[in-house]
């Protein structure tokens, strides 16, 4: 593996007595207190992630909007100046190399996040394509990424902010922000926990005293830090995938039921539209489904699916839901039985436990 890389707030998490584990090349940490505890905080009063380790990609030049239309599901000429999208970007059979946030920062420059294990892939990618066209610069390890997520978010964010984001809309951001004193790049209303919240891009570093800032001042809110086991147990009851689990080179984003962000009526064809195409024309073999698990037991990434004696599928990610309660699996089964309500079998190491199908997302926050 090599060794693993930190983020610039790996001292803060080591001096909070974080558990670390390794994630896509980093040492990240995995959880503080409790997940439990962690996630609870996120759904009820707000959470603060370190998510440095995503990358960031550059990608300007007066080329740029016709070069990223050719390669992104997104439709990039109707992406006005403040706004992201997300997205893919497909290899040429219509599988997912990596599910992408653009953001425009201006007419001719967009900030592509990536996640942390495709960086690299994303980057040599997009530099092959260029073909001496757009300017590809990869500024990862200039910047710090924090999330802060939960029902609380935006009026702390709004008491700390200038000039305000208080009309920051879902997928809006504004560049040039102060935070508790601190210059931010851009704050951006997104995340990935199934709550309201921010993402704040900083300069590497002044990171460490953000962060700070951020947990000091929110502390009588009820601000936490939270690691990244309760970063998957939030995404996982928001129905949101994850690369490697949900998504792959292997997976498209017809299977994976994310065709929403495929911008079929742009008049550019853009790297694997033709596959795709091929695939809806075919009929599509295999979805992603929810689970609910009616017996006791917790599916495993792996588990296999099961209808009768027939195997039909494997769980993709499954846990607990703290917010729902009991067991719950994200699976890709055969489309035959991808219907709502149909009866299978999950194989927990030798014994079947049955599941029902059910709509994705498990859990949607109200307002």
């Amino acid at each position: 593996m090599g060794e693993l890389r930190r983020t610039p707030l790996y001292a803060r998490h080591a001096a909070l007595g974080a558990k670390f584990v390794p994630f896509a090349g980093f040492e990240l940490p995995v959880q503080y207190s409790s997940i439990l505890e962690e996630h609870r905080a996120v759904r009820e009063r707000m959470g603060l992630f370190d998510v440095s380790h995503m990358g960031e990609i550059l990608v300007s030049g007066p080329e740029s909007v016709d070069f990223l239309e050719r390669l992104a599901t997104q439709y990039v000429a109707r992406l006005e100046v403040g706004r992201a999208a997300y997205g893919f970007f497909l290899n040429e059979q219509g599988g997912i190399l990596d599910d992408v946030l653009l953001y425009r920062l201006n007419d001719e420059e967009f900030l592509v996040v990536a996640n942390a294990a495709n960086t690299e892939k994303v980057y040599r990618w997009l530099k092959e394509h260029a073909l001496g066209g757009p300017q590809v610069l990869d500024i990862s390890d200039r910047i710090g990424l924090i999330a802060l997520q939960g029902p609380r978010a935006a009026s702390f964010l709004s008491q700390l902010a200038e000039p305000s984001v208080d009309d920051l809309r879902p997928f809006r951001f504004r560049e040039n922000v102060t935070v508790a004193g601190v210059p931010v790049l851009l704050v951006s209303r997104t995340g990935y926990t199934g709550e309201d919240g921010f993402e704040l891009f900083v300069d590497a570093e002044a990171a460490a005293e953000l962060w700070d800032a951020l947990l000091e001042r929110g502390r009588e809110y009820g601000l936490v830090p939270c690691g990244l086991g309760a970063r998957d147990t939030l995404r996982f009851e928001a129905g949101l995938p994850l690369y490697g689990q949900e998504l792959a080179e292997t997976i498209t984003p017809l299977e994976a039921n994310l065709e929403r962000f495929v911008r079929w009526e742009k008049p550019v064809d853009f790297v694997g539209k033709a596959a795709l195409l091929r695939q809806k024309e075919q009929g599509i073999s295999r979805l992603l489904v929810g689970l609910r698990m009616e017996d006791r037991g917790i599916p495993r990434t792996g588990y296999a699916v099961f209808a009768g004696e027939a195997l039909v599928g494997r769980v993709t990610s499954g846990t607990i839901a703290p917010t729902l309660g009991g067991a719950y699996a994200m699976a890709y089964v055969d489309a035959a039985y991808s219907r709502e309500g149909t009866r299978l079998d999950v194989d927990l190491r030798g014994r079947r436990a049955r599941a029902v199908v059910v709509p994705l997302p498990f859990y949607r926050r109200s307002g």
